[in-house]
């Protein structure tokens, strides 16, 4: 393998996925209607930036997607997709939010609404491709953990 083909699998784009539980639900929200994936249902979560490690990105993505600071948990899952011919990691943290936007609704800057929907519940949504291959690891912790979501 050449240094420039190491190098291009090493500086791989890197994603994050938000996997916010409550009550055995997830919250996951439906995308503005533009751009390839628009109006499809996704965790919360975007590219990380040059510089950032994934805690970062996550802290970064929640505040200007929803507008609440969060804290970061373990890793629960993991990735690869093809975005417009590329390999893009995506890394699932557990994270954790201030108040479930209820009663204080999130301030939106990315998508049209958000919800709390059950797991089973995905698999009936125009859902984002990519976030469905983090779906079985993603339950799977979610039975592990039980009444702790």
């Amino acid at each position: 393998m050449k240094a420039t083909e190491d190098l291009a699998y090493t500086e791989r784009a890197v994603s994050v996925a938000c996997i916010v539980l409550s009550g055995g639900r997830l919250l996951i929200a439906h995308r503005n209607p533009v751009g390839q994936m628009g109006g499809r249902w996704e965790f919360p979560g975007g590219k990380r930036e040059p510089g950032e490690d994934d805690v970062t990105a996550v802290v970064r993505e929640f505040r200007e997607e929803f507008g609440v600071d969060v804290k970061v948990g373990r890793k629960i899952a993991e990735t690869v997709f093809v975005h417009n011919g590329k390999d893009i990691a995506l890394h699932a943290y557990r994270v954790f939010v201030p108040h479930d936007g209820t009663d204080i609704p999130y301030s939106l800057s990315e998508h049209t609404e958000y919800r709390w929907a059950f797991p089973a519940e995905l698999g009936k949504l125009p859902f984002v491709d990519s976030d469905m291959k983090l779906y079985p690891a993603v339950r799977q912790y979610m039975e592990a953990v039980g009444d702790e979501s």
